[in-house]
């Protein structure tokens, strides 16, 4: 679907961390968007972040939010095992969804969405904001234009602290666990670059209480190429987000490649010498915000999503350790 939806009036269900950065901020210098009203678990909690961030309207209840016939779209930043019932009803209330990644919490919920949003008229985008990113499509030139080679191998890394406690990623009742959350994005790093099937040859699991705190995974692509994948919230590995790429003629390695705008460096090593290219440094999540107002949902769409979560699922099942529950 490309269809231009302005002006865009976003109600918020839930307020959560990432909204501002997500969210608020991008929207001051998006034109046509407007975040005009938010609800949450505690209503206290939502007055305070209305009033701190300057939102026009408290909805005590999220259905009341969905009935507000001002909104015209949603953003869900809710946990993972709540996505699929809340993106239906806002589907269903006859509105534009913008829902955080994970888009569910594992494949069969993710394809009960996708079917409620084939047949409504909603813009339905799952939030990985990085597709957006003008360094994706580069990084995609790089590999089509031959100076590194034949693939060979790739590896995709995210690991960032999330000591264990409260957070909802240690609440496997809410999908909690690492690779839904910092591991969605090498997986799915990989999966745009090589290919959208491919097929996990091996994966290892770290777990607390049902929680992955650390995965590690090996995927063939159909190209041959062989992909491996690290995501962790709690181990050795503190923080860092790297990709590299191995050619038989040279090496491409990017530093932040999922949030380039945290000054994010491509580095190739090939037939035509070494350079560094910086990346743009215009956020991941206000190119997002423009795709979801023109309603451009083309690489993030329900499909797109559904094609995630098979290969989430997958890892999970071949590390021993079952799918996120909804």
């Amino acid at each position: 679907m490309n269809t231009s939806i302005e002006p865009m009036r976003i109600g918020v269900l839930g307020a959560a961390r990432i909204v501002k950065a997500a969210l608020i901020d991008p929207a001051r210098t998006v034109d046509g968007v407007e975040v005009v009203a938010i609800a949450a678990r505690d209503p206290d909690r939502a007055r305070r972040y209305a009033a701190q961030h300057g939102i026009g309207h408290v909805h005590p209840s999220y259905q009341a939010l969905l009935a507000d016939p001002v909104v015209n779209a949603v953003y869900i930043p809710l946990p993972a095992a709540l996505h699929a019932p809340w993106t239906i009803a806002a589907i269903e209330a006859g509105k534009h969804v913008l829902c955080e990644k994970p888009f569910t919490s594992n494949t069969a919920a993710a394809e009960q969405v996708a079917e409620v949003a084939a047949s409504s008229d909603s813009v339905v985008m799952e939030a990985y904001h990085s597709h957006h990113h003008p360094l994706q499509a580069r990084l995609r030139e790089i590999i089509a234009s031959g100076e590194l080679g034949r693939i060979t191998a790739a590896r995709a890394t995210f690991c960032a602290p999330v000591p264990p406690g409260r957070d909802i990623r240690w609440d496997l009742t809410l999908g909690g666990g690492g690779l839904l959350d910092v591991g969605y994005y090498p997986v799915r790093q990989l999966r745009d670059l090589f290919g959208p099937a491919p097929e996990v040859t091996a994966a290892r699991a770290w777990q607390r209480g049902g929680i992955d705190r650390l995965i590690t995974a090996t995927l063939r692509f159909a190209s041959g190429v062989e992909g491996r994948i690290v995501s962790s919230i709690w181990s050795r590995h503190l923080i860092g987000a790297t990709l590299e790429v191995a050619g038989e003629d040279g090496r491409m390695r990017v530093s932040w490649p999922y949030h380039p705008q945290m000054r994010g460096r491509i580095r190739v090593r090939g037939g035509h010498g070494s350079r560094v290219e910086p990346a743009d440094r215009r956020s991941t999540y206000t190119y997002q915000l423009e795709a979801f107002r023109d309603g451009d949902d083309s690489g993030t769409g329900p499909a797109d999503a559904v094609a995630q979560m098979r290969t989430l699922d997958a890892i999970y099942t071949a590390a021993g350790m079952s799918p996120r529950p909804s």
